[in-house]
């Protein structure tokens, strides 16, 4: 008999059956999908959870999100969501009950202890969400302050000198979802328009020609964006590279020629440019100080000559009376 027979045979032979690894990737898979998004607290972020909220629940149970809306109708239930006369349910009674239960541990395990215990005394579902979209989002009267502020802010926005249109335009996608949110939105041509508005003046060529050859009120956002993005390269290409400044200090007195060459050099290349007011200040102060140890110094060396030359003359002698202080012309005993 040969080796296989025998494992295959016989009560006292072991058999060898291969172990399905591939069982724990689908379980791990399966245990990710059921697994319901992370709330970390923060309002900011809480729109963007209820959005990955409102599709988790979505695809596992649309009636799951009919009962969050809803609620158990005459269910009733105490301050932990346990039926108070759970035997006494009909059969449409314990279906609505275990979905209450269903979606009910979907937001408890999705949120943090703290913000639970914010909610904790909420027997329904319906009283859970309603009291986290009210402590995140606010009552009525925040949200339409909320969005008033964002209106002025579309309104004013501009784009800044120092950016590029991926910027300038992640700013404005950021502005328009939060305007969403709250229920203000805006439609495509407005945001065509907006943009094409509010861009910096060596743009003003590049919107005379969109706004001749297109339709803004069919021309899409993506489009708008994507023809500024190719015209921003060329600008890139043709903008002069800007060359750092030499800074010369001026003297009052008499200039060396390689003074007056730095100069005359500083003039041709920058010409016109602008100067940093704080640099520029930095060197006027600078220069300023330099003059002043310049006229110390010098009141200093004729300090010190006016000493010598006094020195001299007390040093004086008379060849007749032999004093000091005056010349035999000068002498009193003649």
């Amino acid at each position: 008999m040969s080796g296989e027979d025998a494992a295959g045979s016989g009560s006292g032979s072991g058999v060898s059956i291969p172990y399905d690894y591939s069982n724990n990737n689908k379980n791990e898979r399966s245990a990710n999908h059921n697994k319901p998004p992370m709330f970390n607290g923060d309002p900011e972020t809480f729109s963007w959870w209820k959005t990955k909220m409102y599709s988790h629940i979505m695809g596992m149970d649309d009636e799951l999100w009919d009962v969050l809306e809803e609620g158990v109708g005459d269910l009733k239930l105490d301050e932990e969501g346990a039926a108070l006369d759970r035997k006494a349910h009909t059969a449409e009674q314990k279906k609505l009950y275990k979905k209450h239960h269903t979606i009910r541990g979907i937001p408890v395990a999705a949120l943090p202890h703290k913000e639970y215990l914010k909610m904790s005394d909420k027997s329904t579902t319906k009283a859970m969400f309603t009291s986290l979209c009210s402590l995140c989002e606010g009552n009525k009267k925040v949200r339409e302050a909320k969005a008033t502020m964002l209106v002025h802010q579309y309104e004013l926005f501009i784009m800044k000198e120092d950016e590029n249109i991926e910027t300038m335009y992640s700013r404005f996608q950021t502005l328009v979802s939060r305007l969403q949110i709250l229920k203000k939105s805006y439609v495509a041509s407005d945001h065509v328009n907006k943009i094409l508005r509010n861009l910096p003046a060596k743009w003003r060529p590049k919107v005379t020609t969109i706004e001749e050859a297109k339709d803004l009120n069919t021309l899409s956002v993506k489009d708008l964006i994507s023809s500024l993005k190719c015209h921003e390269i060329g600008l890139n290409e043709h903008e002069p590279v800007k060359k750092p400044k030499s800074f010369a200090l001026k003297s009052r007195g008499k200039s060396t020629k390689a003074l007056k060459a730095l100069e005359s050099e500083e003039e041709s290349t920058s010409g016109d440019s602008d100067e940093d007011p704080e640099i520029v200040q930095k060197m006027a102060m600078l220069s300023n100080k330099l003059q002043y140890l310049a006229k110390k110094n010098k009141k200093f060396m004729s300090r010190g000559s006016s000493h010598k030359s006094s020195r001299k003359e007390e040093q004086k002698s008379c060849f007749n009376c032999k004093k000091t202080g005056h010349f035999i012309a000068d002498c009193p005993d003649l």
